[in-house]
């Protein structure tokens, strides 16, 4: 009889103590849950985050000038008194959207690119025949060099003033041809003129 009465005491401790436990555990828990409800009614009671529109001005995107020792987009008759070229800049009050400004520039910039590759050096020898001077080979890596520096740039002018020339219409092919056309030309314009003004020492042939 007393042994049934210890383990049954022991019983009882242990029923206590594990009751007491999970008290404890459950006024934690009651703790917790009144101290996330505080921090959720703060953060409703905040003001909501607001963020304004965001612009993106592409028509201030602009190229300035071009610098280098062989300007492409010169005519021979404006080499008198020119010592900067700067790109006319024009107001463009609708941007041209940024992936059809990427393809017509990566399609131009390819054309131009072969016709460095195929037809620069015929015009490269041409314009020394022209100027009926013999100059070092070694001038139309630098030449073909220095056009290359100054593609990206000459292309993205004329696609900005064609952008405020034909404001509202869709950019066709012939469009991109005209650019092309007209790149090709202030090329040939450019090889002429970086030539004729060498230094008399490099023309071997010149009469001057």
């Amino acid at each position: 009889m007393i042994r049934l009465d210890a383990e049954f005491y022991q019983y009882i401790k242990r029923l206590h103590l594990y009751v007491e436990h999970q008290s404890k555990k459950t006024a934690r828990l009651e703790k917790l849950v009144q101290e996330l409800q505080q921090e959720i009614a703060v953060l409703k009671e905040r003001p909501p985050v607001q963020i304004g529109n965001i612009e993106y001005k592409f028509d201030q995107l602009k190229v300035e000038t071009l610098e280098g020792t062989l300007n492409i987009g010169l005519n021979p008759t404006e080499l008198d008194g020119i010592e900067d070229f700067t790109v006319d800049q024009k107001a463009v009050n609708v941007p041209v959207p940024p992936k059809q400004l990427f393809k017509r520039t990566i399609e131009i910039e390819t054309a131009l690119n072969h016709y460095l590759e195929t037809d620069l050096e015929g015009i490269y020898r041409d314009a020394q025949k022209k100027l009926g001077i013999n100059v070092d080979d070694s001038y139309f890596t630098f030449i073909k060099e220095d056009i290359k520096k100054q593609l990206s740039g000459r292309v993205a002018a004329h696609i900005k003033e064609q952008s405020t020339n034909h404001r509202g219409t869709e950019f066709s092919p012939e469009l991109n041809e005209q650019v092309i056309g007209l790149l090709m030309q202030e090329i040939q314009n450019g090889v002429f003129l970086f030539l004729k003004n060498l230094p008399d020492k490099v023309k071997e042939g010149s009469s001057e």
